[in-house]
C-alpha cells in the first residue's frame, strides 16, 4: 500500500514539475508539449489547468511587470533603457538586444483580443529619415533620433497632432490606429472609427512636421459594419507608379464578400496618390495585418490571420497574373473554426486559388513582415522577417534564390511579449520592434 502511495505521488509530481518548468517564467505558446496537451485535452480541463497550475507564474509575472511599470511612471519621455543582454535564436545564433520605454499607455490585455477597447493597444512605428516616428493606438505621436537606439536614453519628443479635432468634428469615436506609413515627406495613417453609420476606416495624410502633424482625409473606404470586428486589416505601404496599397479585412458576418469583386472587403487595393483612383490588387483575404512591397521583384507580400490555425504568408507576383490573384478566403484555409467545425478546403491550388508560401498551424498571431534583400549579412540576406503576437517571436525565413520557397527557418522568442510592428534599418543592420506589453521598443543588432 505504501509503495502504491509513493507511486501515485511520483505520478502527480512529475507532470506538475514539467508544467512548472514550462510556465514558471511565462510559457511559450508554441511549446511542443503545450501544443500536444491542447490538442488532446478537452478545453474545459485545459482552462481549469490554466486557472490553477498557471496562476502562480502568472501572478509572479504580473508582479515583475508592475515593478517595470513603476519605473516607467518616473521616466516620462526619456525612453530609458529597460534591459540590455545577449539573446539566442532557436538555432543558437546570438544577438545583441536592447529594450526601451515608450510613453504610451499600457492597456489591459486581460479583457481579451476581441474586446473593442483592446483595439487601442495596437501601436506602430516607422523609420522617417534619421528619426523613428511612433504612434499609439490612441493617436499619440512621438519621435526620437534613430542614433539614440545605441544609447541609454531615446530622448523622445511629443509631436502634436489634430486627430482629436478630426474625431470631434465628425462625431467619430476612435476605435484605434491601424497603420503608420511615410512616403515623400508625407505621413499616412489608417484610422478605425465608429460613427452614426457604423464602424469604418479612413486613411489620413499630413505633411511631415515634427512640431505638429495636421492630418486631413486622404481616402475613405466607405465600408461600414454594424458591429465591431477584429478583422480590420488596415496596413498601408508603398507601391509602384505613384500609388500606395491598403489591406482591408473581411468581417466574419460578411466574409463571403472576400470573393465578391464589387466589394473592398477581404482585398488589398492600390490607391493613386494623385487622383485617388483605386484598383484591386488581390482578393480572398481574411485579415491582412502585414504588408510589404519589393519593387525590384514587383512582389507584394502580405501576412494574414487565419481562423484557428492557418496564419498565412502570401506572395502576389503582380505581373504574372491575367486575373486578380485570389488567395482563397473563406473557401480555402489551413485553419478551422474556433467551434471545432472545419468547413474549409485545405488545398488552395486545387480550387483555383494561390497557395500561401507559408502557413502557421497552430496560429502564431502573425503581424508585420519585411523582406531583406542584398544584405551583406548572409543570415538575413534574401529572408522574410515576421513578427508575431501570440507566439511572441520574430521569425527569420530564408528564401531560395528565385524566392519560390522557404529553405530554412529560425525563431527569436521574447517571453511575455506581443510583437505588433517591426522596421528594418539597413544602415545599421538593426531590427526595431514595437512591443505591446509595457509598451516598449526593442532593438536587435544583427
Amino acid at each position: 500500500m505504501k509503495k502504491v502511495a509513493i507511486l501515485l505521488l511520483i505520478i502527480a509530481i512529475v507532470p506538475a514539475t514539467i508544467f512548472w518548468i514550462i510556465v514558471k517564467d511565462g510559457y511559450d505558446k508554441q511549446n511542443s508539449l503545450i501544443l500536444f496537451l491542447k490538442k488532446y485535452i478537452p478545453s474545459s480541463i485545459s482552462r481549469s489547468i490554466r486557472d490553477t497550475v498557471f496562476i502562480i507564474p502568472k501572478k509572479m509575472n504580473e508582479r515583475n511587470l508592475n515593478k517595470i511599470l513603476d519605473q516607467k511612471k518616473k521616466q516620462g519621455y526619456q525612453g530609458n533603457l529597460i534591459k540590455q543582454k545577449i539573446i539566442k535564436s532557436q538555432s543558437d545564433k546570438k544577438f545583441e538586444f536592447k529594450e526601451y520605454f515608450l510613453p504610451f499607455e499600457k492597456l489591459d490585455t486581460s479583457i481579451g483580443y476581441q474586446a473593442e477597447s483592446g483595439s487601442l493597444r495596437a501601436h506602430y512605428l516607422e523609420i522617417v529619415e534619421k528619426n523613428i516616428l511612433a504612434i499609439s493606438g490612441k493617436g499619440q505621436t512621438i519621435f526620437f533620433p534613430k542614433n539614440n537606439l545605441g544609447k541609454n536614453k531615446l530622448e523622445q519628443k511629443k509631436i502634436k497632432n489634430n486627430i482629436d479635432e478630426i474625431l470631434a468634428e465628425n462625431k467619430y469615436k476612435l476605435i484605434g490606429i491601424r497603420s503608420l506609413f511615410h512616403n515623400n515627406s508625407k505621413i499616412y495613417i489608417s484610422l478605425l472609427f465608429k460613427s452614426a453609420q457604423g464602424y469604418s476606416m479612413n486613411i489620413y495624410v499630413a505633411d511631415l512636421n515634427y512640431e505638429k502633424l495636421n492630418f486631413e482625409l486622404f481616402f475613405p473606404t466607405n465600408n461600414f459594419t454594424n458591429d465591431y470586428n477584429i478583422h480590420t486589416a488596415g496596413r498601408i505601404t508603398e507601391f509602384k507608379n505613384n500609388k500606395l496599397i491598403l489591406s482591408i479585412g473581411a468581417p466574419k458576418e460578411t466574409r463571403e464578400n472576400a470573393q465578391n469583386i464589387k466589394s473592398f472587403e477581404g482585398k488589398i487595393i492600390s490607391i493613386n496618390l494623385n487622383d485617388k483612383k483605386t484598383q484591386i490588387i488581390s482578393m480572398g483575404h481574411r485579415n491582412a495585418q502585414g504588408l510589404f512591397y519589393e519593387d525590384t521583384l514587383d512582389l507584394v507580400i502580405n501576412t494574414e490571420h487565419g481562423p484557428k490555425g492557418g496564419d498565412e504568408i502570401n506572395f502576389n507576383r503582380v505581373n504574372e497574373y491575367q486575373n486578380i490573384p485570389n488567395f482563397g478566403w473563406p473557401i480555402s484555409s489551413y485553419g478551422i473554426e474556433y467551434s471545432g467545425k472545419d468547413p474549409f478546403k485545405k488545398s488552395h491550388k486545387d480550387y483555383g486559388f494561390i497557395e500561401p508560401i507559408k502557413n502557421f498551424t497552430p496560429s502564431i498571431g502573425i503581424s508585420e513582415i519585411t523582406f531583406i534583400k542584398n544584405n551583406e549579412n548572409q543570415y538575413l540576406n534574401n529572408s522574410l522577417v515576421v513578427s508575431s503576437l501570440r507566439a511572441a517571436s520574430i521569425y527569420i525565413l530564408k528564401l531560395n534564390d528565385n524566392q519560390s520557397k522557404i529553405v530554412s527557418e529560425d525563431r527569436i522568442y521574447f517571453k511575455n511579449q506581443r510583437l505588433r510592428d517591426i522596421a528594418f534599418d539597413k544602415d545599421n543592420n538593426i531590427l526595431i520592434i514595437m512591443f505591446e506589453q509595457i509598451p516598449s521598443i526593442g532593438v536587435i543588432k544583427f
